[in-house]
């Protein structure tokens, strides 16, 4: 599992990274580049109040969404930062720390009891649908379409062991 969790947090690294970029492209102005931040700052969010409860730390979130937004360039930034260090601490944890049982509190106050691969399940598969809403936005016309799925990551990363030459 530890492999497929590394994997999974470099795709979604990859995932943020093409979605970020394509919208940089729309420019700030685009509606839908504000209603993607809304989104995309949502998940940051949660990625940053899951982050402090593995590692056991308080947060200063009192809810999952922002009051503010930040710019499109403020949260590309902290979204690829927050991306390299999921990346990083995936990377060390042995099977009995993935095991491991932590308590936490919910942002409205209810107890949770979550192992921390649960954690970095939840922050995988909680992204997803954000990241596709936004993506069907920013990619309706057609010449702006992307691919952001698993297996188009493994192929463009993976290009020489999945029989395909790099992009």
């Amino acid at each position: 599992m530890h492999d497929t969790l590394q994997r999974l947090f470099q795709f979604k690294a990859w995932a943020n990274d093409e979605l970020l970029t394509a919208l940089a492209g729309l420019g700030r102005e685009s509606p839908i580049t504000g209603l993607a931040v809304k989104a995309l700052s949502h998940t940051y969010v949660v990625d940053r109040i899951f982050a402090a409860h593995m590692m056991r730390k308080a947060h200063a979130y009192s809810s999952a969404n922002l009051s503010e937004m930040p710019t499109l360039e403020d949260l590309s930034a902290d979204i690829r930062k927050c991306d390299r260090e999921y990346i990083d601490y995936v990377a060390v944890l042995d099977r009995g720390q993935l095991a491991e049982q932590i308590d936490f509190a919910f942002t409205d106050g209810v107890p949770g009891r979550m192992s921390r691969e649960e954690m970095l399940m939840h922050v995988i598969t909680h992204g997803v649908g954000h990241r596709d809403r936004s993506a069907r936005s920013c990619c309706s016309i057609p010449s702006r379409r992307r691919k952001d799925g698993f297996t188009t990551y493994l192929h463009e990363a993976e290009a020489s062991m999945r029989r395909r030459t790099a992009a």
